[in-house]
Parts: structure tokens; C-alpha cells; sequence
């Protein structure tokens, strides 16, 4: 019988699980209040016009509207806005 185990088994077997970032509603797309647009580690995207950021950077919408993306030049920020549906 074996009195060690055999190499390299010890060290295997850990993995951490997806953590589900990402986009969750594209450009043009209906959103509703609270519906979440962008789940992100960082403040990569910021939020516009009738968008919030959550404390964990997570981007989500506050009225009904169509989900749009912008670009500062002059900043290099890239922004979600929602545009009410009128």
C-alpha cells in the first residue's frame, strides 16, 4: 500500500466559479427600471442620462428606455445612457 499520495493529485481540483460579468442588455434594447445593463470590476463604462452605478460598479437603469452608448473624446470615457420611449 501506497504511503504518500501519488504526485500532482494535491495540488489539482481548485477552481473559482464564473462571477457573470459582462453585458446583460445591448444597444437599442428595451430596459425597465432596475434592469441591469453592465456587470463590471472597475468603472470601465460609466453611467449618462437615467443610469446608475451601483456601489459594486454594476451600471443599471432608473426610468423605461432604449439602452445607447456614447464616447468622450476629451475624457476617453465610454458612457450608457437610456433614452426615454416617448
Amino acid at each position: 500500500m501506497a504511503q504518500k499520495k501519488a504526485t500532482g493529485s494535491t495540488k489539482n481540483g481548485r477552481d473559482s466559479i464564473g462571477k457573470r460579468l459582462g453585458f446583460k442588455h445591448f444597444g437599442s434594447e428595451l430596459v425597465y427600471p432596475g434592469n441591469i445593463i453592465l456587470r463590471q470590476r472597475g468603472s470601465k463604462f460609466h453611467p449618462g442620462y437615467n443610469s446608475k452605478m451601483g456601489k459594486d460598479y454594476t451600471i443599471f437603469s432608473k426610468i423605461i428606455g432604449k439602452v445607447f452608448f456614447r464616447y468622450k473624446k476629451f475624457k476617453n470615457k465610454k458612457i450608457i445612457d437610456i433614452i426615454p420611449l416617448r
